[in-house]
């Protein structure tokens, strides 16, 4: 079964993310930051998917390679525990709205990048 968040564009829900650190004082840079360790894209790699507008399957198909670490996100988001998502695909966006869901929250860079 395939989920419409997989080919929903990448660069309608960034917004969004930024936006939800925003609000709570956090920054793009920060977001970017995030989102830049788990996929291991460049800032110059992170804005030409945007511009390119690729769905969430080719942002992660495409991504240079995930964290090591990524295993040591743990936690519940949108009611999911996201070490149990079993769909590859899915659990990497878990992980993303994890790691953004944590920056808003308030926690500290170095907990968040684990």
């Amino acid at each position: 079964m395939s989920h419409r968040i997989f080919t929903m564009a990448f660069s309608k829900v960034y917004p969004m993310y930024v936006q939800k650190a925003e609000r709570k004082g956090r920054t793009q840079a920060e977001v970017d930051e995030v989102i830049c360790w788990l996929t291991g894209y460049d800032q110059a790699g992170l804005q030409r998917q945007i511009a390119a507008d690729v769905d969430f399957e080719t942002f992660f198909a495409q991504a240079p390679a995930m964290h090591p670490n990524v295993a040591l996100i743990k936690g519940v988001v949108c009611g999911v525990r996201v070490e149990e998502v079993e769909d590859p695909l899915m659990q990497k966006i878990r992980w993303l709205d994890k790691l953004v869901d944590e920056l808003a929250k308030g926690k500290a860079m170095e907990k968040i990048l684990r």
